[in-house]
């Protein structure tokens, strides 16, 4: 805490409120984490897939593909951009874009391919980025909740021609409100990424192109540049976490714990098992006073916002399956030892009191 406040004195006293130093030197911090060449300060999450998609010349007529079953920003920065969603289900194991399924959904249309490292763990890439060359089309990684996983050893948002992170203050790498940021190797889309989140600015006053205001706050550039210095550490603690549910659940025929791919370090943004009676199963568990979380409950070709694109419960199986099936089970650095045992004690006795199959089979209909 005494560096989360010198960083806003320090922001405070040089009148430093927008894209000024502190952005800068958190660009450079984060792109050397990422072992990316570039970063790029943003807003937010949003504005980063957004102002991506944008520096890429994507728009009306185009198609971008990505997954159902993330959150849905991912494809409303598509849809703000005036292309049109195309998604694949995702792998029974990892929850991320089944590669098998990738070349079927690419069409003369496809300008972009958007996996999502979700909860942590990120999706299969060199088969991706293999497909990808092969129909020329960029991949863009949406690496959100993915701050600091690795996939042999390069870090998520290092592996396409770029990569786009929330800090939204609940993420492993979290600001004191809205903020994110893309990385590239590439020095034209750094440039214009620099120019469309700055009202289409090439100089001061000068405008080269209709822009929008997606620029990063300093005080969270400040408060970023902090907590980078201690990501590691807190992904350290999230994966000894993760390891302990691992163990402790390995028993339990009812639950399906997550899966990491091999190659893969996964972040733990999100430990979230499969159970049936999901919904029964939480309440009980609240009763005993452990609050778990459901992501994400209704997948995005489901929700309404997404009707116009005509698609039906049953077209991405795998996808609303685990949609009902999710439960994400608390993981954080501060979590105690104890409160983690009190955790899966609590969910082995509702999951005792459930109605549910004791076969993990009946999880994989």
């Amino acid at each position: 805490m005494p560096e989360l406040l010198e960083a806003f004195r320090r922001v405070a006293e040089a009148s430093a409120f927008s894209s000024g130093p502190y952005v800068r030197r958190f660009e450079e911090e984060f792109a050397t984490f990422c072992g990316s060449t570039y970063a790029v300060g943003m807003g937010s999450g949003t504005d980063s897939l957004w102002m991506t998609l944008m520096a890429l010349g994507i728009g009306p007529g185009d198609e971008v593909i990505t997954v159902p079953n993330g959150f849905v920003a991912t494809v409303e920065a598509i849809t703000l951009c005036g292309a049109r969603p195309v998604f694949v289900d995702v792998d029974e194991k990892t929850f991320t874009l089944n590669v098998q399924q990738l070349d079927r959904a690419i069409t003369l249309r496809t300008q972009a391919i958007i996996p999502v490292h979700l909860f942590g763990q990120m999706a299969d890439m060199d088969p991706i980025l293999a497909i990808a060359r092969r129909y020329g089309t960029p991949v863009i990684e949406e690496a959100s909740q993915a701050h600091g996983a690795t996939q042999n050893h390069r870090r998520a948002g290092s592996m396409g021609v770029a990569g786009c992170f929330s800090f939204y203050p609940g993420k492993n790498l979290g600001a004191f409100g809205e903020a994110g940021a893309t990385v590239t190797d590439e020095p034209d889309l750094k440039a214009r990424l620099d120019m469309l989140r700055d009202h289409g600015q090439t100089a001061k006053h000068l405008h080269s192109t209709v822009g929008y205001n997606a620029r990063m706050d300093e005080i969270q550039a400040a408060v970023l540049s902090v907590k980078l210095k201690y990501l590691q550490e807190g992904n350290e603690a999230r994966r000894r976490m993760a390891q302990f549910y691992d163990e402790q659940l390995a028993d339990e025929p009812r639950v399906l714990c997550p899966q990491v791919a091999p190659g893969n370090l996964h972040a733990y943004h999100i430990y979230a098992v499969r159970v049936k009676d999901r919904d029964g199963v939480m309440n009980r568990m609240a009763r005993h006073g452990v609050q778990c979380g459901v992501h994400y409950p209704v997948p995005i070709h489901l929700q309404r916002a997404y009707q116009f694109l005509g698609l039906r419960a049953g077209s991405f199986p795998v996808a609303e399956r685990c949609a009902r099936e999710f439960l994400s089970l608390p993981i954080h650095p501060g979590l105690e030892p104890e409160q983690a045992r009190y955790v899966v004690d609590c969910l082995k006795e509702s999951l005792a009191e459930s109605a549910i199959p004791s076969r993990v089979a009946a999880l994989q209909h």
